[in-house]
């Protein structure tokens, strides 16, 4: 198969120094020791949404507006709209309130015409506001649009990490991916369970994707699950069991049916994969 690098792309130069200047204002005034998050991601959403219309204090008062508008400007402010995620009853709602106006800034930018296929601009706010969300995160974090987290303060993310389209990362239970993982549009990554007889039975699962792993398309990886280094989740697969260093498992429930042809030589002499149907 051909190797097809990806190309560099970036938007005009004005377009570039604007966003640097336009984060770096925002990265400083969500360091800044007098922070209030709250208030800095909901003047940035109205910013990005209503640009040149004043500030949302002064909108929000405006009485003569329809009562949808003023409906609308009220839910740029996060603590006027409610996240999945504060209904569980595992949520720490101190941990979680910090970092709700971080997700709701996070989840709305991609949700306007500035972010919503504006990759560039998108991969570098996420950059921005991952540190502040995360357990911890590592360098060259390049994350897509429409990723959602869970309580995002369980999650823990290595180096050169990227994360496509409409992935779920559920740290419920505590969520790792190791250096160089790579999470391909539309998986799932959970980190807690239901019981099949009550739903309100929550277990929750600390999930692991060691370094240089691969979660391909449409896959899901089930709570409590390690992804050794260097395995692969193949396309739509359900991992419901760990899957072994350089392994590729497919199927639902995934289970291996190749070794990586980089593996290490002990990993493929040792790897005991299913038989064929002719018995070879």
């Amino acid at each position: 198969m051909p190797v097809l690098p990806l190309r560099t792309v970036a938007p005009a130069a004005g377009m570039t120094r604007l966003s640097e200047e336009w984060l770096a204002d925002l990265d400083a005034a969500l360091r800044a020791e007098d922070a209030d998050w709250r208030r800095t991601c909901r003047e940035t959403l109205f910013q990005l949404a209503h640009p040149g219309q004043g500030s949302w204090e002064e909108r929000v008062a405006d009485t003569s507006l329809p009562m949808a508008s003023r409906l609308a400007l009220e839910a740029f402010d996060p603590a006027n709209i409610t996240l999945e995620p504060e209904y569980y009853a595992d949520v720490d709602p101190e941990r979680f309130a910090r970092v709700k106006p971080l997700l709701w800034l996070w989840y709305t930018f991609d949700r306007l015409p500035i972010g919503g296929q504006h990759v560039a601009l998108g991969v570098m706010l996420r950059r921005v506001l991952a540190p502040h969300v995360f357990k911890r995160v590592g360098a060259n974090f390049k994350c897509f649009q429409h990723v959602e987290v869970s309580f995002g303060y369980n999650l823990e993310v290595g180096d050169d990490v990227v994360v496509h389209r409409h992935v779920l990362l559920d740290d419920r239970g505590g969520l790792v991916l190791g250096d160089r993982v790579s999470i391909s549009d539309y998986a799932n990554i959970y980190s807690h369970t239901h019981s099949i007889v009550d739903q309100q039975d929550v277990t929750c699962l600390r999930t692991v994707l060691e370094d240089d792993v691969r979660v391909t398309y449409h896959a899901t990886v089930l709570a409590g699950v390690r992804v050794a280094r260097n395995g692969m989740v193949g396309a739509a697969a359900v991992a419901t069991k760990d899957v072994r260093p350089y392994h590729v498992n497919v199927g639902i429930p995934a289970k291996s049916v190749r070794v990586k042809p980089n593996a290490p030589p002990e990993l493929v002499r040792n790897a005991r994969l299913p038989e064929h149907p002719d018995g070879s």
